[in-house]
């Protein structure tokens, strides 16, 4: 029922104009989402099932960005998810002759940055303070306070802030 219910509400949540957040956080929360305070998230973001998503205080969630939270979905505090990411908790058992569906959860944690384009799959942590650069596949846990990149998406360095005035 609460899946025909959010068909409804999310066309509700796409007709919210653009820098109307506080609507569409609302509407998300109506529905079981965890979403904290000064959310940003646009109306062309595709949300699959808002009771599976927990959004920190201060995150934003961009252009099509694509959750696709069969499993769980935590995003952090200060984290910023690019136009375009797919965010993909479903996955199938190959294993299984039935294919049967997986669910793993995804935790994104505070001041992650993960760049335009890019795909976090199923049962993927991406630690604290990281990056996923633009277009990377990151089907394997991403270390706090580095920075990503490729398919699939391998270390590239350490991130490291410049402390000028």
């Amino acid at each position: 029922m609460m899946r025909v219910l959010w068909a409804f509400g999310g066309v509700l949540f796409r007709m919210v104009p653009r820098p109307c957040y506080a609507p569409r956080r609302f509407i998300l929360r109506m529905f079981g989402a965890k979403v904290g305070r000064n959310v940003n998230i646009a109306n062309t973001a595709v949300v699959y099932f808002p009771w599976n998503l927990e959004v920190g205080n201060w995150t934003a969630i961009g252009e099509h960005a694509y959750i696709y939270n069969l499993g769980t979905i935590i995003i952090g505090e200060k984290a910023t998810i690019s136009q375009r990411v797919h965010l993909c908790a479903g996955s199938h058992d190959y294993k299984d002759t039935a294919m049967r569906l997986l669910t793993p959860p995804i935790s994104i944690g505070s001041q992650v940055w993960i760049c335009a384009d890019a795909f976090v799959g199923p049962n993927v942590i991406v630690g604290e303070g990281a990056v996923v650069g633009a277009c990377a596949v990151a089907s394997k846990n991403v270390e706090p306070w580095t920075v990503v990149a490729g398919n699939p998406a391998k270390f590239i360095k350490k991130r490291e802030f410049n402390h000028s005035s």
